[in-house]
């Protein structure tokens, strides 16, 4: 996961840098930058109303360029990524959708439940034409939309009881606003009476009804007791323009931002004293100002704070948001850094996507039960203080410069997918290459892997998690699996509690204690016979061999199963030099066997060898087997000892407990006090 993290980090900063590269390409070659002021004389007139409509002024009695420019500065300065911005708004306008309500329940959920939204749908009655035509229609939609303004159309031949209980006898356009001033309040339906279809006509009606929940200011005495008054807003933004009413797309985040930022305009055509402006320390017109309790804001002195609905809305959502908006935000996220998984993880194409799956639904699963104990903590009441701390640490951190350049660059690529998309693809193949030369360089072998080799050991491993050998009803070694042994599924059918025993990972095996099993000579090296000394020797190499060997079975877990299942030691009983002796220590006795008993003519374990928390014995419990002077051993936590090749193919097996004792063999147990060796017994 932190691996992970590191890489959606490194990307976020990749797209931080490729985005000051991409402006210095342009200063380069046309020597401007985007917060550039344009000057509204050198556009044409095309371009002149295409900023109009983006930030909702209308422009129909205005034949002349020169009006049309001097309403373009009256609403703002216009900046060089604003107007291209707006151009490529217009290109991309084109395929916006109209919803065709199906009935009163799907009207009531879409429009009717929208608390933070304007809707506006054409109503057809039955047996009659629309009032809109398809044309002109569609460019009201297109117009609308630029201020996320939602359009529908309810025919009411799908629903005409609805109709009648509504009163639309007539096709009609309906209007639905907030109703309050509160968030998630009711909304309320406005029919059009107007006599004139026309687009401009429409909009005008659109953007009177929006304006007039926005307060405005007429005087200075109404805007010095706004200014000093404190009420529950603690964001308040003001508009000084000399305009008739604010532009659209002003009107249309006050409805948006409902109940989290006040809207005010300050209509300053009349006045005639301007030096209370003047003492609050507005000096030019028009002013976007933010008023918040640390201090005045102005809003376009820095980079992407342009005079437009998207842009403004990024600024205020990132100084005020909603508990939706942190939640989205962590989504997005979340999958970014899961999608990294894609190239990380290394080998075949399947297992990729099986592990993107499985951690797709990982991590969304997590951050939406972590987001459950956050939401209750919310609305616990004696949280206002922390919730206004937080706040203002946003307030703090978002009015920075690198906050600026942070929103700019969310706007760009947000308006680029195809380049945001693609730099992601770029990053994740890098992350791919260096992984798998990492791990080639560790002689990985699963990046050589192929998709049917994956898919092989997938299900190897899918049937050892159902139908793992079970020890309580089948002998040592196993000889088939449940393909050769159809008994074995029936088995688990009669024990259905079996089914749900969790598949344990080997790779604790490889951390066990492991040894060699030596013995000390007590018999005096003139009775020493020369072909006892090369037994020994022969022995030695034997066991040399079965040490380099055994060490391939942590490596390879093929290697575990021998091919003769008759095998079960590297150990010869026959040229074994040590005496046969009771497991000091261990309670474990098999019936019909005596042990022998200790003859001081006989060799002696080191037991200095051993681990200090290991139980003294000489045999294996497992293959019933003495311990070969060089064999290698292997110690389980609860103590008990067994040759590695036995113990090693037992836990493979799915037997992860001992043969002794029954103690789980991954976990740790207080080490058993340890005996005197057998040397201090006396022999009977």
């Amino acid at each position: 996961m932190w691996l992970k993290l590191f890489f959606l980090l490194l990307y976020f900063l990749v797209l931080f840098v490729l985005a000051r590269f991409f402006e210095a390409i342009v200063w380069y070659e046309t020597g401007i930058f985007a917060t550039q002021l344009v000057d509204p004389v050198a556009l044409s007139f095309k371009k002149l109303k295409t900023i109009l409509e983006c930030r909702g002024l209308g422009y129909s009695g205005l034949p002349e360029k020169k009006d049309v420019r001097e309403l373009v500065e009256k609403s703002g300065d216009l900046m060089e990524g604003e107007l291209y911005s707006a151009l490529k708004e217009e290109e991309a306008s084109e395929s916006v959708s109209s919803t065709n309500f199906s009935g009163e329940m799907h009207f009531y959920e879409l429009v009717e439940d929208t608390k933070d939204g304007i809707w506006l749908v054409q109503v057809i009655a039955n047996d009659r034409s629309p009032l809109v035509g398809k044309i002109h229609w569609e460019k009201m939609v297109k117009k609308v939309s630029r201020f996320g303004i939602r359009t529908g159309t309810f025919n009411c031949s799908s629903d005409p009881r609805y109709c009648r209980r509504r009163g639309w006898v007539r096709s009609t356009l309906i209007m639905s606003v907030p109703q309050t001033s509160t968030s998630k309040g009711k909304v309320m339906l406005k029919e059009y009476s107007g006599r004139k279809i026309e687009v401009e006509h429409i909009f005008k009606w659109i953007t009177a009804h929006a304006a007039s929940r926005i307060k405005t200011i007429y005087n200075a005495e109404h805007l010095k007791e706004e200014w000093n008054k404190s009420d529950q807003y603690w964001l308040k933004i003001y508009l000084f323009a000399n305009l008739d009413q604010p532009p659209a797309f002003f009107s249309a985040l006050s409805i948006k931002f409902t109940g989290r930022v006040e809207f005010i305009f300050v209509n300053v055509e009349n006045w005639d004293n301007k030096s209370y402006m003047t003492d609050i320390g507005i000096y030019n017109m028009p002013s976007y100002i933010l008023r918040t309790p640390e201090g005045i804001y102005r809003y376009g002195n820095h980079t992407g704070e342009f005079i437009s609905l998207q842009a403004m809305d990024s600024f205020l959502r990132s100084l005020q948001p909603e508990v939706n908006d942190l939640f989205v935000l962590s989504l997005v996220l979340v999958n970014l850094m899961a999608w990294m998984d894609l190239f990380i993880t290394q080998g075949a194409t399947i297992k990729r996507f099986v592990v993107l799956i499985s951690t797709l639904g990982t991590y969304n699963s997590l951050l939406i039960i972590s987001w459950l104990p956050v939401l209750g903590f919310l609305q616990l009441p004696y949280l206002d203080s922390f919730y206004e701390y937080s706040l203002k640490l946003l307030r703090y951190s978002n009015t920075t410069t690198l906050a600026s350049w942070v929103r700019a660059d969310w706007m760009f690529y947000s308006s680029h997918p195809a380049l945001f998309l693609g730099t992601y693809l770029g990053h994740g193949l890098l992350i791919d290459y260096f992984e798998k030369k990492r791990r080639r360089n560790n002689n990985n072998d699963e990046v050589n892997a192929n998709n049917l080799e994956w898919l092989s050991s997938l299900w190897d491993w899918y049937t050892s998690y159902l139908f793992h050998p079970i020890a309580s009803f089948q002998n040592f070694p196993v000889e088939s699996d449940w393909d050769e042994d159809p008994d074995l599924f029936l088995e688990r059918l009669a024990f259905p509690d079996l089914w749900l025993h969790p598949l344990i990972p080997t790779d604790y095996i490889k951390n066990l204690p492991m040894w060699q099993f030596k013995c000390l000579g007590i018999q005096s090296e003139e009775e020493m016979s020369e072909g006892s000394q090369d037994t020994e020797n022969d022995s030695e190499n034997e066991n040399t061999d079965t040490f380099s060997s055994e060490k391939e079975v942590f490596e390879d877990k093929q290697s575990i199963f021998p091919n003769s299942p008759g095998r079960a030691s590297h150990c010869d009983a026959e040229a074994c030099s040590c005496a046969n002796k009771y497991c000091q220590t261990s309670p474990y006795e098999r019936k019909g066997r005596s042990y022998g008993s200790y003859n001081t003519s006989d060799m002696e374990p080191d037991w200095l060898i051993w681990p200090a928390d290991m139980l003294h014995c000489t045999e294996c419990v497992i293959c019933l087997e003495n311990f070969e002077n060089g064999c290698l051993l292997m110690g389980l936590p609860c103590g008990h000892v067994f040759h590695q090749n036995c113990i090693v193919m037992w836990l493979a097996g799915g037997r992860h407990c001992c043969p002794v004792c029954r103690w789980p063999s991954y976990k740790k147990k207080q080490p058993y006090a340890q005996h005197q060796p057998l040397s201090n017994d006396v022999p009977s």
